[in-house]
């Protein structure tokens, strides 16, 4: 995604300090430009030496039906003659003025050191033709599979090819390499799913999460700018106004999909895990939303992976943060050395699962860094994490806190009842954090208070949680609609809750995804709820908790009717780290190449604030991300970004629910500018969602297009 994607390091830093070759990049001069950085890279004796790399930033691929990909290209100035891999990144987020920032630091990088590193447009998007239609459609993954067979039959290329890609070109990677195209070898995934009905923005353990309505607004927006005239020529509003007038608003065929169908079992490597024979590295953050990948992948492929998981948000880790960041470009030069070269790097010998085994720390909206260790196990499941049994009870009654105790003895007996107002989750965080701002599971107490909360004694020793951990519960219900929050927390002895992992159950979800059946009020059901992967470390003095509740806002959409769940039985399972925490895992430090060269125009911001209403009572959430506005040095083409969201619900009233999102994009030139606004909303009530949008687009003063979208969609499993 483009935001956040402004806050890097400016310098390389090589940890080896042998041989000397001086890069320096120069901008045009324009005022105001980020001076040029004299970058020294340094390789050891045995490296070969980097080579001269062209650049070509309009590189026009033709797929067989006629239509044309534009790719922006690194690449060996010598290649013609000493042809090399082939490393391919396919997106819709617009080369030009979207991923630059992150393709900048990457790319160049990696293609001194002899690879072709290949930045496709989708169809659709950028300055590429036809129309994007969906996410992760059959004919996007087809034109992938084009692209890699047009790379083979290039001079240029060896016909070893690489794929990656974090967010969306990390699950397109992951669902191209089940296709098995010829010369696909390896693959690096960052941030992506197995499973993109359980574990993606759409649905969370079947429950409707507000991100789904949050990112078809966010798409709706992106995919609306226009292609760059001095690519693409006289004919860029020709193709601009097409896509314009074809777009689709997305948040609707999404919403219509509430279990998991056909539609959501495409793309859904976790169907064949089989499928997959190229070599996979699997990379992620214990502060993004697709955390549980990497772990998914290790424990089922049969083709060679590695999986890393750091304390990251949901960034490239050689700049992201919480730090500490790693070499994430040595990283991926050995395993695109050991897969695409031949040359034994040493990578079958690393770890399987290397994690940030992350330490309790004060609880805050944002953390530049989050203290821990690296920890490795050599495979999955691993004989050094053991299940112990947790047991939930409340001898002393029916109270939300009261006498709730947790404990490895056989419980003494359970009777709960879990009713939540509307307004509980409001620190939960982002799903997928993404700007460096205030974006982190903030102090947990609020929520925690409006829970049914069962705690251990204080610890008498050190818990080290590797895994994901599940909540098995005996429960009826007064509504035939209702879900389940689980939160597994940190009670550190300054009396702060800090989050450690959570999970939700739709409880129609109780038995099947596919085919999801609604509760009988008064009638006893057995469900298991699944928490979230981490690596964290409690100390001694600390208390573990687990919270309940029957709602989360403004996470996930609440159900029609407000219930109340009555348990009898619940056994927390929690995965433990027996082995002694003395691991071996090193990475380098963090290296990229030397930038986007920008003038800053605007600068960025991000601010979150919770208010109710005097009159109402209702709550608002009011997010407002402003990305900043640059402009490109080198072409003078400008382009910003800003969100607000509006999240509003009386704790009372679960059909007063309401989402509120405007997106703005603004480009061009000195001579030329363009706006986009996207403006969407959605309620509800017992039978239906109501969505509706409004997407309005300037060019140069002058309203060229406005477009309304609106849907009634039944509500039928949330």
């Amino acid at each position: 995604m483009l935001a956040g994607d402004f806050d890097l390091p400016s310098r390389d830093v090589y940890p080896h300090r042998t041989l000397q070759i001086t890069v320096i990049c120069k901008s045009t001069g324009h005022a105001g430009c980020r001076p040029p950085t004299d970058d020294t890279i340094t390789m050891t004796a045995d490296s070969p030496p980097l080579r001269e790399v062209s650049e070509n930033p309009h590189l026009q691929i033709p797929l067989p039906d006629g239509c044309t990909l534009s790719a922006r290209v690194w690449i060996p100035a010598d290649a013609d003659l000493q042809p090399v891999p082939a490393i391919l990144e396919h997106l819709p987020y617009r080369k030009r003025d979207g991923t630059v920032h992150r393709d900048e630091l990457t790319h160049p990088w990696m293609a001194a050191r002899g690879y072709a590193c290949i930045r496709t447009d989708m169809r659709g998007s950028g300055e590429s033709d036809g129309l994007m239609t969906d996410e992760y459609t059959e004919q996007e993954l087809q034109d992938a599979c084009d692209v890699i067979a047009w790379l083979c039959d290039q001079p240029w290329c060896d016909g070893n090819i690489g794929m990656m890609g974090i967010s969306w070109g990390g699950f397109n990677s992951l669902q191209v390499a089940a296709l098995k195209p010829a010369g696909l070898k390896a693959i690096i995934t960052l941030c992506s799913t197995v499973d993109r009905f359980a574990d993606d923005i759409h649905y969370k353990g079947g429950c409707l999460l507000n991100e789904n309505i949050g990112w078809a607004s966010n798409m709706l927006s992106y995919a609306s700018p226009p292609p760059d005239p001095m690519l693409v020529g006289a004919d860029w509003q020709t193709l601009w106004m097409n896509r314009l007038n074809n777009q689709p608003f997305l948040g609707s065929i999404w919403l219509r999909e509430q279990s998991r169908s056909d539609y959501w079992k495409h793309g859904s490597v976790c169907e064949d895990y089989n499928a997959i024979e190229a070599a996979v590295l699997s990379i992620g953050g214990w502060h993004d939303g697709y955390r549980n990948t990497i772990a998914h992948l290790v424990e089922n492929l049969s083709a060679p992976v590695k999986g890393i998981v750091g304390p990251w948000i949901h960034k490239y880790p050689h700049y992201a943060k919480p730090q500490p960041a790693i070499g994430f470009l040595q990283e991926a030069q050995r395993w695109w050395d050991q897969w695409l070269k031949g040359i034994d790097t040493g990578v079958n010998q690393d770890p399987d699962y290397r994690v940030w085994l992350m330490n309790s720390v004060k609880p805050e909206r944002w953390l530049d860094e989050r203290p821990g260790q690296w920890i490795d196990e050599p495979a999955l499941p691993s004989p050094n994490i053991v299940t112990t049994q947790w047991h939930l009870s409340n001898a002393h009654g029916n109270s939300k806190t009261q006498g709730n105790t947790m404990d490895k003895a056989i419980s003494s007996g359970l009777s709960v009842s879990v009713a939540s107002p509307q307004t509980c989750g409001q620190n939960t965080g982002e799903y997928f954090p993404f700007t460096f701002g205030p974006e982190l599971p903030d102090e947990q107490s609020a929520d925690d208070k409006q829970s049914v909360c069962f705690d251990t004694s204080l610890l008498t020793g050190e818990i080290t949680i590797v895994g994901a951990p599940t909540l098995a519960i005996k429960f009826d219900s007064t509504q035939p609609k209702a879900f389940i929050a689980v939160r597994l927390c940190d009670v550190r002895p300054d009396g702060t809750s800090a989050l450690i992992t959570m999970g939700v159950l739709n409880l129609l979800h109780r038995d099947s995804a596919e085919v999801p059946a609604t509760l009988v009020p008064g009638e006893t059901y057995n469900a298991t709820v699944t928490l979230d992967q981490i690596a964290y470390k409690i100390g001694q003095g600390h208390k573990l908790r687990i919270a309940l509740s029957t709602t989360y806002w403004p996470f996930i959409w609440p159900s029609p009717v407000a219930a109340t769940l009555h348990l009898t039985e619940a056994t927390l399972n929690l995965p433990e780290r027996t082995q002694p925490d003395a691991d071996n895992t090193r990475f380098e430090e963090p290296v990229t190449a030397p930038g986007w060269q920008t003038e800053t125009l605007r600068e960025s911001s991000s601010t979150r604030s919770t208010s109710v209403d005097d009159k109402t009572g209702t709550l608002i959430t009011v997010i407002d991300n402003d990305f900043g506005e640059v402009k490109d040095c080198n072409h003078d083409l400008r382009n910003g970004s800003r969100v607000t969201e509006r999240w509003s619900i009386h704790p009372d009233d679960p059909l007063s629910a309401k989402a509120e999102l405007h997106w703005q994009q603004t480009g061009g030139r000195d001579d030329w500018h363009w706006r986009t606004d996207a403006h969407t909303t959605m309620h509800s009530d017992t039978d239906n969602f109501y969505v509706k949008a409004r997407l309005t687009v300037v060019n140069n003063d002058e309203v060229i297009l406005e477009r309304e979208f609106q849907d009634t969609i039944p509500r039928v499993f949330v």
